[in-house]
C-alpha cells in the first residue's frame, strides 16, 4: 500500500520515510544553534512568485526531527521560477519563553532545474540565522 506524501507528513512519518519523501522536490530542516536541537512545531509556508505576486502553494510543521521532507504539493508540476518558504519562528520562540528579533525567516530561492532536489535548512538562534542550499 502506497501512502501520499500529504498522509505521511499528516502523522508525523516524513522524517523517518527518506525514500517516500524522495519523490518530493522541497525538503527544509530547522535547527535550534543556541540548543544544538532541532526544531519541532514551526510553521513553515511555501509560495511561488508570479507576476500578480506571491501564490500561496502549501503549509507544513516541522516534525520532531525540525524537518518537513515533502513541502512541495503533491498535485502541482514542480517548475522553474523563484519561491519562497517563510518559517514562522515567533511562535514557537514564545513557546518557548524566549524573546526573538525575527519573528518570521522568509528566504527566497530560485530553482532553475526542476528535475533536482531543493533543501533548505535554517540554522536558528534568538537573534540570527543562517540557512543554504542543502542536499
Amino acid at each position: 500500500m502506497r501512502l501520499s506524501r500529504t498522509l505521511i507528513a499528516a502523522i508525523g512519518l516524513g522524517a523517518t520515510a527518506p525514500a517516500l519523501a524522495a519523490d518530493n522536490p522541497l525538503s527544509v530542516h530547522v535547527l535550534d544553534i543556541q540548543s544544538g536541537q532541532p526544531s519541532p512545531g514551526i510553521e513553515v509556508q511555501l509560495e511561488k512568485r508570479t507576476e500578480s505576486g506571491w501564490e500561496s502553494l502549501a503549509t507544513g510543521i516541522t516534525a520532531d526531527s525540525g524537518r518537513i521532507s515533502a513541502l512541495y504539493p503533491d498535485d502541482r508540476d514542480f517548475t522553474a521560477g523563484v519561491y519562497r518558504v517563510t518559517f514562522e519562528t515567533g511562535d514557537w520562540f514564545a513557546e518557548h519563553d524566549t524573546r526573538t528579533f525575527f519573528p518570521e525567516i522568509p528566504v527566497p530561492f530560485e530553482v532553475t532545474d526542476p528535475s533536482q532536489h531543493y533543501h533548505i535548512p535554517l540554522l536558528l538562534s534568538p537573534y540570527g540565522y543562517s540557512t543554504y542550499r542543502g542536499s
